[in-house]
């Protein structure tokens, strides 16, 4: 029996027809807006999660806490849940200041699944649980992934991380679920940004370290000598700086920890 032969124009119509199927599907997708923040007081220490979730016409906020946590890990749970939320397939724009985050999903994570979960000095992915639950959270959506600057004015990123900020310190936050008309009066109503407070003592650039920062892989460490943080980052694709108090030692972790 012979069997029919499909000619090239038929491959055509099939590929052309496949691809208008895919871009219709994508078409009729609904468009949600994410911005989400983490925050921990001492890394680790109690932690909180924020996000604003929008489809253009509502507005959900989300939060939550953490006992004993870290900046990172609220940074990763505040994409997750955002994520989980959004119960269709949707084109999903989240917005994060967490560089972590944004470098690990889209650079970092390809690299970890092929090495079975691993990292290139053969250690567990810190963290592997929250990445794992982040890659299935969006694997139903298409999701763009953008970096934002944090503490730079911009409206929700600034409620996100007053949300993330009011959990950690387990203060009394109200979320508003809603028509996004109505949101964006309260937003109006609430302050701009929290408030950070600096100390004099952080501006000072010379003198005795304090400590010595540095992050490799995407982790924090605090080194008291700078033989400890030269064996750390010698030679590899690391961050370190020299800080001289306390504040700008907390600050630096904040700062690199996203």
């Amino acid at each position: 029996m012979s069997v029919p032969q499909v000619s090239p124009l038929g491959d055509s119509l099939y590929f052309i027809l496949s691809s208008i199927r895919v871009n219709a599907i994508l078409s009729h997708m609904k468009e949600i807006t994410i911005y989400c923040d983490g925050s921990s007081i001492g890394n680790p220490g109690p932690g909180g999660w924020g996000a604003v979730v929008s489809d253009g016409a509502r507005a959900k906020e989300l939060g939550g806490y953490e006992k004993e946590t870290t900046n990172n890990r609220m940074e990763l749970t505040a994409a997750i849940e955002s994520l989980r939320i959004v119960k269709n397939a949707s084109s999903v724009t989240l917005h994060t200041d967490s560089s972590y985050v944004i470098n690990g999903i889209t650079k970092w994570v390809k690299g970890w699944v092929k090495n079975g979960w691993m990292t290139k000095e053969k250690k567990d992915v810190i963290s592997k649980d929250l990445w794992q639950e982040l890659v299935m959270a969006a694997e139903k959506h298409s999701v763009t992934w953008k970096h934002v600057k944090g503490h730079a004015g911009i409206e929700l990123n600034e409620r996100a991380d007053m949300i993330a900020n009011g959990y950690a310190r387990k203060e009394q936050v109200e979320l508003f679920y809603g028509s996004l008309a109505q949101y964006k009066k309260v937003l109006a109503s609430l302050p701009k940004a929290r408030v950070v407070s600096k100390s004099k003592s952080s501006s000072k650039k010379t003198g005795p370290a304090y400590s010595y920062v540095s992050v490799l892989d995407g982790k924090v460490t605090i080194h008291k000598t700078w033989a400890e943080c030269e064996k750390r980052v010698k030679g590899k694709p690391a961050k370190f700086k020299k800080v001289f108090s306390k504040e700008e030692e907390t600050a630096l972790m904040r700062e690199w920890g996203r």
